[in-house]
């Protein structure tokens, strides 16, 4: 917990909450123990909405469709939505998800290693002004160069789990051997985004941590 825990839960009761399949959705997902974005997070992805009105989104790590359900819904103009997911079982629960909320027409699932599928989307000449990158964090450095391509000037890109449970700021040697690896891009990856010249870059303990990086325009 980044924040004291006493104080997140009074933030998050402030929120007025999402629709009732997302509940029924959010509660499946926790039975399930399939992650989705924290409450906090949540609230935060609604604002950030509010102020861009993105038109065209682009969803790294798709899960069971929870976050890209919560975008179309809570965003104030009807968006093109495309998601990327890579493993198996939950693909077709994402396809049910985006069925029971009539939304099979808005939102496009991509089957497929985010590796792989956003050169090919670069190839094909797609953009975006939203990007939301939720996927394993040991591919976020790997993923971020053909990421920022694909934004448009003043394209937002908000990364979810940078901070790594608060870990983010622990040696190496702190974390256990199994996340030094992870530990490090993700250390790495913060590095590259506050010092990219193509991005302007906050950093912020929402959830697990979120970045929000906007591509400067004339880049």
């Amino acid at each position: 917990m980044i924040l004291d825990e006493r104080l997140l839960t009074y933030l998050n009761s402030l929120d007025r909450g999402n629709s009732e399949l997302l509940n029924q959705i959010e509660m499946e997902a926790l039975a399930d123990e399939v992650p989705i974005i924290r409450k906090d997070m949540q609230v935060f992805l609604k604002f950030l909405l509010a102020v861009k009105k993105p038109q065209r989104i682009l969803e790294v790590g798709c899960a069971i469709g929870f976050s890209a359900l919560l975008m179309a819904e809570n965003n104030p103009v009807e968006a093109t939505i495309t998601t990327i997911e890579n493993w198996p079982p939950r693909i077709p629960v994402a396809r049910e998800n985006f069925r029971r909320a009539g939304r099979e027409q808005q939102i496009t699932l991509i089957e497929g290693d985010a590796g792989e599928v956003l050169p090919q989307l670069l190839a094909q000449g797609e953009r975006y002004d939203w990007i939301f990158m939720d996927a394993a964090k040991g591919q976020y450095p790997l993923l971020l160069p053909t990421a920022v391509e694909l934004l448009v000037d003043d394209g937002l890109l908000l990364s979810d789990n940078v901070l790594f449970d608060g870990d983010i700021i622990e040696s190496r040697f702190a974390v256990t051997r199994r996340n030094r690896t992870i530990h490090k891009r993700m250390r790495d990856y913060l590095y590259t985004l506050t010092h990219h010249e193509q991005l302007v870059t906050t950093v912020l303990p929402v959830g697990d941590g979120a970045a929000v990086s906007v591509k400067l325009g004339n880049s």
